[in-house]
Order: C-alpha cells, then sequence, then structure tokens
C-alpha cells in the first residue's frame, strides 16, 4: 500500500511539473485551441435561432468575444517573456470625483412629517385644513427625508483603471487616494496601490 501510495504521488509531481513547465509559446497554443474552440461551439448554437436577425447579431457577438479573447491571449504571451510581469498592474485613466448621496432614516421623515403638517394646519379652513395638513405632512416627510440624505453625503472618487492586459476596472474611495491619470498601479487584495 505504501509503495502504491509513494508511486501515486510521483506520478502526481511529474505530471504537475510538466503542467508548470509550458512554455509561453505553447500556453499561447493551447489558449488559442481552446478559444477557436469555443468559437465554433458558438456558431453552432447561432444557427439554431430561427429568425435571420437574430442568428446574425449571435453571430456578431461571438465574433467580438472571439477577437476580444484572441487580443488578451496575444497581450498576454508578449508579456509573458517580459522580466518582473504582473498581471494585476495597469495605469490610473481616469479619476471621478462624485458624492455618493447619504441614507435617510426615520428621524427625517417624521420631523419633515410633523413640521409639515404643523404649516398645512394653517392654511384654509374645515376640510380644506385636514386635506393641507395630510398633504403638508406629505410633503414634509419627503423633504425632511431628502435634506437628511443631503447632510449624511460624502464625497466617492472613483479610479478608472486599465490593466496592462487589457482589462479595465474602477475602484471606490471613500478619500482622495492621491493618484493621478497616468500613475502606475497595482491591485492588491482588491484595492490600488501605486508602484
Amino acid at each position: 500500500m505504501t509503495q502504491r501510495t509513494l508511486m501515486a504521488a510521483l506520478l502526481l509531481a511529474v505530471l504537475s511539473t510538466n503542467v508548470q513547465a509550458q512554455s509561453p509559446k505553447e500556453h499561447f497554443d493551447s489558449d488559442t485551441k481552446r478559444i477557436a474552440t469555443r468559437y465554433a461551439d458558438d456558431k453552432k448554437l447561432c444557427g439554431d435561432e430561427r429568425d435571420s436577425s437574430q442568428r446574425m447579431q449571435c453571430l456578431r457577438d461571438s465574433k467580438t468575444e472571439y477577437d476580444k479573447a484572441m487580443a488578451q491571449a496575444r497581450d498576454q504571451y508578449k508579456n509573458a517573456g517580459k522580466p518582473g510581469a504582473c498581471h494585476d498592474c495597469g495605469k490610473v485613466t481616469s479619476i471621478v470625483v462624485g458624492e455618493k448621496s447619504g441614507e435617510g432614516s426615520a428621524l427625517g421623515l417624521i420631523a419633515g412629517g410633523v413640521a409639515g403638517a404643523l404649516l398645512g394646519n394653517q392654511v384654509g379652513s374645515g376640510h380644506g385644513r385636514q386635506l393641507a395638513t395630510v398633504a403638508g405632512a406629505a410633503g414634509g416627510a419627503y423633504a425632511g427625508k431628502k435634506i437628511e440624505e443631503k447632510a449624511k453625503s460624502s464625497k466617492l472618487w472613483t479610479v478608472h483603471v486599465k490593466y496592462d492586459d487589457g482589462r479595465q476596472a474602477a475602484f471606490n474611495f471613500d478619500h482622495d487616494p492621491k493618484m493621478l491619470s497616468g500613475d502606475r498601479v497595482q491591485n492588491a487584495n482588491g484595492t490600488l496601490v501605486r508602484r
């Protein structure tokens, strides 16, 4: 039993080193075969569409996905031989500063409703006064909620990044990330750091 376990472990080790020892060219060739197979399968699926316009759209979409995958494989092959190639490295393309709206609570809703009802109660008489009170309460509640949301709003910095392999991503910060367009960055566990 021990000898079989040892042989199985040795065989597994040899197989894993063969997979890891794959050259960039071999990796590129296997990627392109996989991409071409997927494209052929997608085209077969498009043939099942009954409507010719849907069939043509399906073929266009398949070709777009094929072109995108091939471009990514070529970029990876081109960058694979470079020493120190970084898969999660890229360049900042833009930084957009916006405003993140705050969340309203029951306090703003209630305070606005009470203030609106008091103001509405000052208008008219009889059924008109009751209608104005209800309308004032509804309008005041809405206004109170919006005022509270505005008071609790904060700035939001969105940093757009284009990775070296062509992928794009956006990262949100609740503080100024102190980055500029064109800065070299790396994705480190879901956040950006300067390189």
